[in-house]
């Protein structure tokens, strides 16, 4: 048992001690027992068990029955403490022969952390609940740590300027409270279904792609109305769309506009879509960068990759093409280069851009030769050739369905070239 830090022995509860002491007769469980049934103790975030994600440090069991758990959190000030002491008793007072359970708390070391966090990973990967998102489809979140920064404007341009390369892409809406994608895009309508699923509304775009889109607000009276939902109410909402929703099965990519901050949408989505990867998007701002570098430190605490950084508002382009600093510079470079990812855009601030989001027509579309639309079109270039290329059927497999389909084509050819020949004749 490796030495407990002097700070972590005052994190330590001890339950009421009301039992009889066990008698000698009686017989008291070992430590293997012990651990075994700690194994069914989940971790409520992780939502892994204790023992599989290595959180239990040591269990001792005493001859007067009283039965001391050591567990290592990822900080002492989880608020989840409570939760865990209760199962943990729950659990280990069933056992014969115990009279008594301790919990006491120790916290992880980075090293510690990052082992934890990738085992809860490939939890999440080996039993995510099953969603309407094929494998195939890319999964990307834009993320922000803070509102105001122009993440859903970012979200949407990305999905019409992917859209233009004749891709097919989803957007799914999951700033539930702060719902805005509906309106940027121009699509609107209630959402339908059939068969007990959600069909997403869409709208084609130039160049042969599409949009299939899905938000909160298709399902409020306008968009004016207010939602006074909690966390688990949010979680269990953006739930149903991954499961509900009958995305398509041949979908490219899902982008996924978050709601700002690292609250319960964001770890229910990364354990519902592990194979999720992240943008952040942050403005020039000092404040805005150092707030952004949470929502990085919690897709890696949640083994979630990401892919890079976009600044958005880098600068005013005037109509005489002066470029000018409004919000300062320096945030996005920063931000990057403290998490250790690219800078893969700045994104200048444009009167067509804002202009866009409320006439329902984004700039990537209605201005592909502007200054932004230009950055949007070529971001959309490196996501889909470099940063995330979409999953496409490669190998032996593919080639004998192409020489499959090749030699059907060719024997329909003939078939109808000897019809029409004896038909003449």
């Amino acid at each position: 048992m490796p030495p407990q830090d002097p700070a972590t022995t005052t994190a330590t509860t001890t339950a009421t001690t009301t039992a009889d002491v066990v008698s000698p007769t009686d017989v008291l469980p070992d430590v293997d027992s012990v651990r075994t049934i700690l194994a069914g103790v989940m971790d409520p975030e992780l939502r892994a068990s204790i023992v599989d994600l290595g959180m239990v440090r040591d269990i001792s069991v005493a001859t007067d029955g009283v039965v001391t758990v050591q567990v290592a959190l990822t900080t002492l000030g989880c608020p989840l403490q409570a939760e865990i002491r209760r199962e943990i008793k729950n659990k280990v007072t069933a056992l014969p022969g115990v009279s008594d359970v301790a919990v006491r708390w120790a916290e992880m070391t980075s090293e510690e952390k990052a082992t934890v966090m990738v085992r809860a990973r490939r939890n999440a990967r080996a039993n995510a609940p099953d969603t309407m998102v094929a494998p195939s489809t890319r999964v990307i979140t834009i993320a922000s740590g803070k509102g105001g920064v122009g993440k859903s404007s970012v979200t949407v341009n990305i999905a019409a300027a992917l859209a233009s390369r004749g891709l097919r892409i989803g957007v799914l809406d999951a700033d539930i409270w702060g719902f805005s994608v509906p309106r940027m895009l121009g699509v609107d309508g209630r959402l339908s279904g059939a068969d007990g699923k959600i069909h997403p509304n869409r709208r084609l775009i130039d160049g042969g792609g599409e949009l299939e889109v899905v938000s909160m607000g298709f399902l409020v009276e306008d968009e004016g109305s207010a939602l006074m939902w909690r966390g688990l109410m949010l979680n269990k909402a953006v739930e149903q769309f991954l499961t509900d929703v009958r995305w398509a099965e041949d979908l490219d990519y899902l982008l996924i506009d978050m709601p700002p901050g690292t609250g319960d949408v964001q770890m229910g989505l990364a354990r519902m879509l592990p194979q999720a990867e992240m943008i952040v998007v942050t403005t020039p701002t000092i404040a805005a960068q150092r707030v952004a570098a949470r929502v990085a430190d919690m897709a890696r605490k949640s083994d979630m990759v990401v892919l890079g950084v976009i600044e958005n508002m880098s600068e005013l382009v005037t109509p005489g093409g002066e470029r000018i600093a409004v919000f300062g510079s320096g945030g996005g470079a920063a931000l990057a280069k403290d998490i250790g990812v690219p800078l893969i855009a700045q994104i200048p601030l444009e009167p067509l851009v804002s202009e866009g989001g409320d006439n329902g027509m984004p700039i990537a579309l209605s201005a592909p030769d502007s200054a932004a639309g230009q950055v949007f079109t070529q971001l959309a270039t490196l996501i889909a050739t470099e940063l995330l290329p979409p999953i496409e059927m490669v190998g032996c497999t593919a080639r004998i369905l192409e020489a499959a389909a090749n030699n059907l084509r060719d024997a329909d050819a003939r078939s109808a070239a000897q019809t029409a020949t004896q038909t003449a004749t």
